[in-house]
């Protein structure tokens, strides 16, 4: 990003005061802001937008000024899991009980899962997805990790070419420099025409954090363990954990995170209100929790 010196300490604090001006120049830019933009709009945002359009104010603003946009219009802070439950009973994408190497919150995502036909819903429920992960990252964390798991996949469940156009239109341009790796991991060789297609929407920067891994690869297999605990990792992505997705407790853990998100934005998410899953009934007993605390990695 910024002309580098000899002297590595002082370069360092060249680029973060060339940084912190940059980001000050993208904040008067955008002008006044008020509600759940300005928010929105904190210093770590406005520096991943930069980041995304390699430090152009110009670039960085349009791009903001776009992501606004479509937040006001999706509202994605408002979707309930109540709403895109549904969506989640097989366990298609879901969050992670556990954490990468670096504390950053991992969907598994599950394609040959899919369970549903409304593209606009299994967009609702991916981006309620992508707003849980970084609700719950620890503090000074601001990437998640993806796993996506290839067991069941076929040309019969593939997803359809305008759903993962939307997908990687969604993560790159209105939650830029989120993603930190994305592991495909052992991909049936039928997937490759389906990735030849799909590359060509992903920009350079996203490209890049695409990794590919195969069981008798050992480079792309360390690559991977690099990021994750083996003890951790499923043993559906090579490591030793036996995980299975429980859509009840998941959907108990999203009412309680709904809560406190809703809360985290300013505004009330009623705890009496009670939506019904098989026999259980979820909401009413939830106790909102002290907002910002995430789950350790375990």
């Amino acid at each position: 990003m910024f002309r580098r010196r000899s002297n590595s300490h002082h370069s360092e604090e060249d680029d973060s005061l060339q940084s912190e001006s940059k980001v000050s120049e993208l904040k008067t830019a955008m002008g006044p802001l008020s509600g759940r933009s300005l928010k929105y709009c904190d210093d770590a945002c406005l520096r991943r937008y930069l980041e995304a359009r390699n430090w152009n104010i110009d670039k960085a603003k349009k791009m903001l000024d776009e992501t606004l946009k479509w937040r006001s219009a999706f509202k994605p802070e408002e979707i309930s899991w109540e709403e895109v439950a549904i969506e989640g009973e097989t366990g298609k994408v879901y969050r992670a009980s556990f954490h990468d190497r670096h504390g950053r919150s991992v969907l598994i995502l599950r394609p040959g899962m899919q369970n549903t036909q409304s593209l606009d819903n299994q967009m609702r429920h991916l981006v309620y997805l992508i707003e849980n992960a970084i609700f719950n990252l620890p503090e000074g964390q601001e990437q998640m990790a993806w796993l996506i798991d290839f067991t069941g996949w076929s040309l019969s469940t593939n997803v359809p070419i305008k759903s993962a156009r939307e997908t990687i239109n969604i993560l790159q341009n209105h939650y830029p420099e989120r993603l930190a790796v994305a592991f495909l991991y052992n991909p049936p060789r039928i997937f490759e025409a389906f990735w030849k297609v799909v590359k060509y929407f992903l920009d350079a920067k996203t490209f890049q954090k695409v990794k590919f891994v195969y069981p008798k690869n050992k480079d792309s297999v360390e690559l991977m363990r690099s990021f994750f605990d083996e003890e951790n990792l499923p043993t559906e992505f090579g490591g030793r954990a036996k995980l299975k997705y429980d859509h009840e407790e998941f959907s108990r853990l999203m009412a309680q995170d709904d809560i406190k998100a809703a809360n985290s934005w300013g505004f009330d998410r009623q705890p009496e209100k009670v939506f019904h899953l098989g026999s259980k009934h979820y909401g009413a007993e939830v106790v909102p929790e002290p907002v910002g605390v995430a789950p350790s990695a375990s």
